[in-house]
């Protein structure tokens, strides 16, 4: 199981890696193509964007399993700990619910605009969507992996590369 999700977060990963080396060469080439030519690519900018957005949603599960998204824990701090892991398993359910609506919901917007196409691209805006119901059942499955610590004793992962609780200090 741990090479399984090993795995899956390396995916994710160099999803995100490649994702921001083809928005960064995009923008690189169109500014320079500006700016040496005074040519444009008419489909960059449209490009770069879409990219934007599915970075967000396929960084937000791993973000969420080093505890990066803003959270407030005043009251988990106030109450007891057994009170206090009620709490979370709570909000855990809370949040599947949400991350699972979302998905489904992202799977019928996607379906609802099929027939639509970008005005640069002529792509359709499916693609563009899609990345909805797979960014929330990316959360589901991030969330399940660090689902126990965090219930248990309000832990996440840890990582060479994110601090939450120093960036939360600041």
């Amino acid at each position: 199981m741990a090479r399984t999700e090993k795995l899956f977060v390396a995916a994710n990963r160099w999803a995100l890696i490649l994702a921001l080396a083809a928005m960064s060469v995009i923008v690189f080439a169109n500014v320079v193509l500006r700016y040496l030519s005074n040519y444009s690519l008419v489909w960059a900018e449209e490009v770069a964007r879409y990219l934007m957005i599915w970075m967000t949603f396929l960084g937000a599960g791993l973000v969420l399993r080093f505890g990066g998204h803003v959270a407030v824990d005043n009251l988990h701090q106030a109450l007891s700990p057994r009170a206090a892991r009620l709490l979370r398993a709570a909000l855990a359910l809370l949040l599947f619910a949400f991350f699972a609506a979302m998905a489904w919901e992202g799977v019928r917007y996607m379906n609802a605009a099929r027939y639509q196409t970008t005005p640069a691209t002529g792509i359709s805006f499916a693609y563009v969507y899609a990345v909805f119901p797979i960014g929330f059942v990316l959360l589901m499955v991030h969330a399940l992996l660090v689902l126990k610590p965090y219930v248990r004793d309000n832990r996440f992962l840890e990582s060479d590369e994110i601090d939450a609780e120093a960036a939360a200090a600041v």
